[in-house]
């Protein structure tokens, strides 16, 4: 019996620029603790696929996991100006909420 990994690559085969199964399987990567593939499904979904609003959140997140944050930061913003002009208010407010966090600013430090 084939696992979900195989079979998202199997599916992936078939529609080679769907953003959804690159995320799918980049997040199977990164389930399987496999760093090295995650960050570079990450990195084609980034390049290739900028509009998928999706992936800075969990792109950031594993950036920050990896010890790198600055480059998470940068993410989050990357992400924040894509869910701005895509007008996704939802993916823009889980983006600064999760950039918030990494510099520390917690969200009652807003509630004065």
């Amino acid at each position: 019996m084939r696992n979900r990994l195989e079979e998202l690559q199997e599916f992936l085969k078939d529609s080679p620029n769907d953003p959804f199964l690159k995320y799918a399987i980049t997040m199977e990567y990164k389930k399987l603790g496999d760093n090295e593939n995650t960050l570079a499904g990450f990195q084609d979904l980034r390049a290739n696929h900028p509009d998928y609003v999706g992936t800075y959140y969990h792109f950031a997140k594993f950036l920050e996991e990896q010890g790198r944050k600055e480059e998470a930061l940068e993410t989050y913003n990357l992400g924040m100006e894509v869910a701005q002009r895509l007008r996704n208010r939802h993916a823009y407010n889980e983006l600064l909420a999760a950039y918030n966090l990494a510099m520390g600013i917690a969200d009652e430090d807003w509630d004065d």
